[in-house]
């Protein structure tokens, strides 16, 4: 079944609205949301692990005002939201609410993370569900035992409520590529749409676009593409994939910058276009803190750029030949 249709091409992602990397206070969070309705987008993705259920909550705030047929929203499982609180939160939501956030991929906690995303999100039902962040980035060398866990509870759990018309689809949501590949090669649980973080960028496609890619378009698999500007660093942002950026990605952007430049083109466009003319993604969901930046994503996507401009990053090596090219 295909959820996502040509008009969810651009979604929001709100790690951010978690309060990621900063304190944000409450009425521009909400603000940013009703921007980004007002302005037409209708794909919205969450997560519990987004400020221990804080991104949940602002959502819900504003969609819950709406008409619930005319929106697709996504959250994730894997994590469970205790009311117990603690003061060492740390990482990268810091910020965000105190309650601890348990990792959890059986079927029992599945199912407990779906009812109380669902009473976060205020709402009945939930469009697609993803296995969250089940990979070696957050689980090291036991990624592939949490896989295994995921395998046998969260994915057999996700596809009977497939199955049962609960959800309507249901994928993996991670910064790497081996998790999805493993899934899509799976006989009795496979995912129908998985959302990809960091790893179909400006900055990053080349294991995705041999691998991933093609496994997608031959099981018939949507791709999401999250994090398009790699954390903020393609934008002028300080992180990159959810670090601070290293001396050698900089540099990097720099060189895109200058030939960015050259062209007369702005980098967020060259981002947002290269990571949505893959014909396996589906939508590409910027992240965003802030009401204006909604209105500069929907024109990145519209602003021309001319051939010229990805000729050159041909002829430097900064993308790669087999990569689908907007307008090509």
């Amino acid at each position: 079944m295909t959820i996502l249709k040509e008009t969810h091409k651009i979604g929001l992602g709100t790690a951010p609205l978690g309060n990621m990397f900063r304190d944000i206070p409450e009425e521009e969070a909400l603000a940013t949301i009703k921007a980004a309705w007002d302005q037409g987008i209708r794909y919205f993705d969450t997560a519990p692990f987004y400020g221990a259920g804080l991104a949940e909550i602002r959502l819900g705030q504003v969609l819950s005002s709406y008409n619930r047929d005319e929106y697709v929203l996504s959250t994730k499982v894997g994590r469970v939201i205790s009311d117990e609180e603690t003061e060492n939160q740390g990482g990268i939501f810091e910020y965000g609410r105190k309650n601890k956030v348990i990792d959890d991929y059986t079927a029992e906690g599945t199912r407990t993370s779906i009812r109380q995303s669902l009473e976060r999100l205020q709402t009945d039902r939930l469009d697609i569900v993803y296995v969250h962040d089940v990979s070696p980035d957050f689980h090291g060398d036991e990624w592939l035992a949490k896989f295994e866990e995921a395998r046998t509870g969260a994915f057999r759990e996700l596809t009977k409520l497939r199955k049962e018309g609960v959800i309507a689809s249901w994928g993996l949501g991670v910064n790497t590529t081996e998790p999805i590949e493993l899934a899509i090669a799976l006989e009795e649980t496979k995912p129908d749409i998985v959302l990809q973080a960091t790893k179909y960028t400006l900055l990053d496609h080349e294991h995705a676009l041999q691998r991933l890619m093609p496994d997608a378009l031959d099981n018939k698999v949507q791709i999401v593409v999250g994090a398009p500007y790699n954390s903020g660093v393609t934008v002028g942002g300080a992180h990159y994939d959810y670090e601070e950026a290293p001396a050698q990605i900089n540099s990097r952007v720099e060189q895109l910058k200058g030939i960015a430049q050259r062209h007369q083109v702005s980098l967020q466009a060259a981002a947002l276009q290269f990571s949505s003319a893959h014909p396996a993604v589906a939508a590409v969901i910027p992240g965003a803190s802030r009401p204006e930046r909604i209105a500069a994503y929907l024109q990145a996507l519209r602003e021309p750029i001319p051939a010229a401009f990805w000729e050159e990053l041909l002829e430097e090596n900064l993308i790669s030949s087999d990569a689908p090219l907007p307008n090509a």
